[in-house]
């Protein structure tokens, strides 16, 4: 079992827990290494560091980015990063600005389904507003009974074609990499076995077309195990990993209680042909 969790939010982004809470839950899971990933703000790094120096656990800076590829979100991880570098934060910044405007647009489209009331509600669930984003929707729609849990809202609201969709443009793959990488990070796939084309998994073709890109760019690692990929996705994600020279990374994608695929701590450990991420700034070190 891996005692890492490199990926996982707290409620700067679309976490339910505060980040020193998030720390404290981790450690008593008996995880020794961990990355705060918040989407799109590093606010909660510096809280979530000092509560790891209490638990003896070692803390590494981590972010994960919006993106958008061709028509696809896709989401990239950067680890090791220096939260401080402005490259990054501007970039961030840029970011969280257009977040706004979308939960206005996603509130207009629930309005016309019938749905009123959402903007208001969403931000309700947002502790951080700058990052408004689904999650704090579905949140409000589970509230509203339109969902049992949060999971099962994509099902029927925020996704394409249905209420509450609205295409956006985030961050260029090439910007969010070249800030991650500006910052002395480490840029990772986040959780590959969840993009799609439609509603189908991304086909391998597509799959293969990213990730050139994405080494091309100055990637280096890949989401092997992870909370939403299932022991043959392991299998399929270590095989990329090794065609394609990236690093292997782990995380529950932990948000919550009740809204995670997975809790935090004793992940699967890798298969066994893969090089761990923290080779990379380990051997900087």
């Amino acid at each position: 079992m891996l005692d890492y969790d490199l990926h996982c939010h707290s409620t700067v982004s679309d976490g339910l827990l505060a980040p020193a809470t998030l720390v404290e839950r981790a450690a008593e899971r008996g995880v020794k290494f961990m990355a705060l990933t918040d989407h799109d703000d590093t606010g909660g790094l510096h809280e979530a560091a000092q509560a790891a120096l209490l638990h003896q656990m070692e803390f590494i800076n981590g972010v994960e980015i919006s993106v958008s590829w061709r028509t696809h979100t896709l989401h990239i991880v950067g680890l090791n990063i220096n939260p401080d570098h402005s490259g990054l934060q501007d970039g961030l910044q840029s970011i969280r600005d257009g977040r706004g405007a979308r939960a206005v647009l996603m509130a207009d489209s629930l309005a016309r389904s019938g749905i009123s009331g959402s903007l208001e509600g969403a931000y309700r669930y947002a502790a951080n507003p700058g990052i408004i984003g689904r999650t704090h929707f579905a949140r409000f729609l589970v509230e509203q009974g339109h969902a049992k849990d949060v999971r099962s809202v994509f099902k029927n609201f925020l996704v394409k074609g249905k209420p509450g969709f609205v295409t956006h443009k985030w961050a260029l793959l090439s910007d969010a990499i070249q800030w991650i990488v500006g910052s002395g990070g480490v840029a990772v796939l986040a959780h590959p076995g969840r993009y799609t084309s439609g509603r189908k998994p991304m086909g391998r073709k597509t799959i293969r077309e990213l990730l050139t890109d994405f080494v091309a760019l100055g990637g280096r690692g890949i989401e092997v195990v992870t909370g939403s990929h299932t022991p043959e996705q392991f299998a399929e994600f270590a095989h990329y990993a090794t065609e394609f020279g990236l690093l292997s990374s782990c995380g529950s994608d932990f948000h919550g209680p009740g809204e995670s695929y997975r809790d935090m701590g004793r992940l699967p450990d890798f298969p066994l042909e893969c090089r761990p991420i923290w080779q990379a700034w380990e051997s900087s070190r």
